[in-house]
């Protein structure tokens, strides 16, 4: 995901000197401050070899002061408004605090210690007020809404047309409208959400510091003892719900109905129908109607496999009925005897560097021409981090791209995407993105063999890198992947279809020790097998999206929750209620909802899975992977940023609104 992410695994880490300096840090910015200007660097990448933890408090508080500067100095003017002394102000606006907020969301995500948490729950309340400070502005707004209504006769080219209406958008969602008491209203709620928020996420990195950020466990496909399993699983369902200090109930209880009254403020009927206005589906009908379709066919299927599954069980003399805790262990002895698949058969050709080199670039350059260079001059946050010039078909040079695979207590779980530095014509800004992973780090001197689940979530977070390294916008606020959450998936989950096309797989699926090719039989197998557990795997991300957007629809006068009760309630009511099949994310530790930006849109995932398996279905129809195609794919969707609608820019490539059912046919459950 674009800033995607699952379960923080935090081990405290012994406090070094940097870290015993931030505890009496000042708030001033000295004169060394790393922050204090651009990095020096190529492409103004980050210095991480100058940056201390105790440069990031005083950086972020100066950003703040210096951005709330320069939007008084728009709202201070005498001259009538104009695009360039108002929105192009704005834009230009907060760029120290942008630099340092970009770095220090990579370290609270993927490199994280105490202090850090410390300044990151001291600040999340400040950067809401800062936010509300501009965008609840009076004389700010009448300058937007003023060029906004005379936005017919400004005669703006289409994307400063675009970024006009960008801002009016989020100045009217913002709440910009509202009278003065209910500003001052709003801006108490939301700085209350921030705050709990962050506790939030504070307290479930350290609830579930040694389990993956999903119900389901890996190793619950290997366990033999099925005792064990049971209290695996549990350990899991059940990390923070405890009735300890990390038990996360009663803040997400709290913040669904401080979004709730945030919604009524603002007019809305519920939390969702507000957020959902900048999303490609635009209503929570919408949703729940796009759910409604896929629901059936993909909880026949989960009823399917769990017959099939119990056959397995009964054959064997197990004398239990199946368990949550049972699926994945004997999923895999199912999956063996249909498809004879293995995966300590298939990992000896995935080794992490030749699936990144010989896979996920290889892929690239066929498709868009781009080429890969590893450099090891700049200074990276964590040794085991790789960086690499990104070069376009004509040599010249598009960006950066680090990237971040191995799993460390510090680093939040799960896999995500951002940028270090975003693309941007108006400051000739080039992008330096990154992708951070979580695979088992091998011992040293051995491979790092990785699953070809693994491989795919490789293949999902490049097709974000993409999206951020071929913005070619004007202003940074709308390039890249700066796009909607119902839309910023696409791009990740198109270019996972790439890892399993046959001249791709050929060239990257090399085993470890002999350099030989996967061998036929074996890529067949896997092809055959990849519709396997698919109701299952849908069903569960199905039922955390019903969560969501249950949560998100939770009426103003809503009082106080029962999150397990409101949990079953919900999931009965939208008939994923399957004992056997749990959300994929429970309530109480579901960070994508409640921390990561993804409320009521959690949806996204299987939303945009409609949009790349009809988008790549366009690619079957023209020959596949292809030069010819992946330009048409650059030029058209993933160059273009947020300058467009997002129906139009999907219509103009597929000629055609989005169509369910090649996502269903891939899945096998048409």
């Amino acid at each position: 995901m674009n800033k995607i992410s699952c379960l923080p695994l935090l081990v405290l880490l012994a406090v070094t000197s940097s870290c015993n300096n931030n505890n009496q840090q000042s708030s001033v910015l000295s004169a060394s401050n790393p922050f204090l200007s651009a990095s020096k660097l190529p492409f103004e990448a980050p210095a991480f070899d100058k940056i201390k933890d105790a440069d990031f408090k005083p950086a972020i508080e100066e950003g703040m002061k210096q951005q709330l500067a320069e939007i008084q100095k728009i709202t201070g003017s005498t001259e009538a408004p104009t695009f360039e002394n108002t929105i192009l102000a704005m834009e230009k606006s907060g760029q120290l605090l942008g630099r340092v907020s970009r770095v220090f969301a990579l370290f609270t995500g993927a490199n994280t210690n105490p202090d850090l948490q410390k300044v990151q729950e001291e600040e999340a309340p400040k950067l809401t007020a800062n936010t509300d400070a501009i965008y609840l502005d009076a004389k700010l707004f009448k300058r937007v809404e003023t060029l906004y209504n005379q936005r017919a006769q400004l005669k703006l080219d289409a994307e400063s047309q675009r970024l006009l209406a960008y801002y009016y958008q989020k100045f009217e969602l913002a709440g910009a409208k509202l009278s003065d008491a209910d500003k001052a209203k709003l801006k108490e709620l939301n700085k209350e959400e921030a705050s709990l928020s962050t506790k939030f996420s504070n307290q479930l990195l350290a609830a579930g510091k040694d389990l993956m950020n999903t119900t389901q466990q890996p190793a619950l496909q290997t366990m033999t003892d099925r005792a064990a399993r049971q209290k695996l699983f549990e350990a899991s369902w059940n990390r923070a719900e405890k009735g300890d200090a990390n038990d996360t109930r009663k803040v997400i209880s709290r913040i669904a109905q401080i979004r709730a009254a945030q919604a009524q403020l603002l007019g809305f009927k519920n939390y969702a129908a507000w957020k959902l206005q900048d999303q490609m589906a635009k209503t929570p009908e919408a949703v729940e109607n796009f759910l409604s379709q896929v629901v059936p066919a993909s909880t026949a299927r989960a009823k399917a496999e769990a017959k099939d599954i119990q056959a397995v069980i009964d054959q064997q003399k197990g004398g239990f009925k199946l368990q949550p805790w049972d699926w994945n262990f004997y999923a895999e002895q199912v999956r063996k005897a249909k498809y004879n698949l293995d995966d300590n058969e298939i990992k000896p050709y995935f080794e992490l560097n030749k699936v990144l080199e010989k896979g996920v670039f290889y892929a690239a350059g066929q498709l868009y021409g781009i080429t890969f260079k590893e450099r090891k001059d700049l200074p990276v946050y964590q040794e085991d981090v790789r960086v690499f010039d990104v070069m376009d078909k004509d040599g010249s040079q598009i960006g950066l791209f680090y990237c971040d695979y191995f799993k460390r207590d510090n680093k939040n779980g799960g896999a995500w995407m951002d940028n270090l530095v975003p693309q941007s014509k108006l400051f000739g800004m080039k992008p330096v993105v990154y992708n951070v992973c979580n695979f088992a780090k091998p011992k040293k001197g051995e491979p790092a063999l990785i699953s070809f689940d693994d491989v795919t979530t490789m293949f999902h977070e490049f097709g974000h890198a993409l999206h951020g390294l071929f913005g070619n916008q004007q202003y940074a606020s709308l390039s890249g992947a700066s796009v909607a959450r119902d839309y910023v998936e696409f791009p990740s989950q198109f270019n996972e279809h790439w890892a399993s096309d046959p001249k791709v797989l050929k060239n990257y699926a090399l085993h470890y020790k002999t350099g030989a090719a996967m061998p036929q039989a074996l890529l067949d197998k896997i092809k055959k097998a990849s519709s396997f557990n698919q109701g299952y795997a849908f069903t569960e991300a199905l039922a955390a999206a019903a969560l969501d957007m249950q949560w998100h629809t939770l009426a103003p006068n809503a009082p106080l929750q029962d999150v397990d009760k409101f949990e079953a309630d919900a999931l009965k009511k939208t008939h994923l209620d399957l004992s056997e099949v749990p959300p994929r994310y429970r309530s109480s530790y579901f960070l994508h909802i409640w921390s990561n930006g993804y409320a009521a849109g959690y949806y996204a995932y299987s939303w945009t899975s409609m949009l790349e398996n009809d988008a790549f279905s366009w690619f079957q129809e023209h020959g596949g992977l292809s030069r010819e195609n992946g330009q048409r794919f650059r030029d058209m969707i993933l160059s273009k940023g947020n300058t467009e609608d997002y129906n139009k820019m999907f219509q103009d490539f597929r000629g055609h609104q989005p169509d369910i059912k090649p996502m269903l046919k891939k899945r096998g459950l048409l």
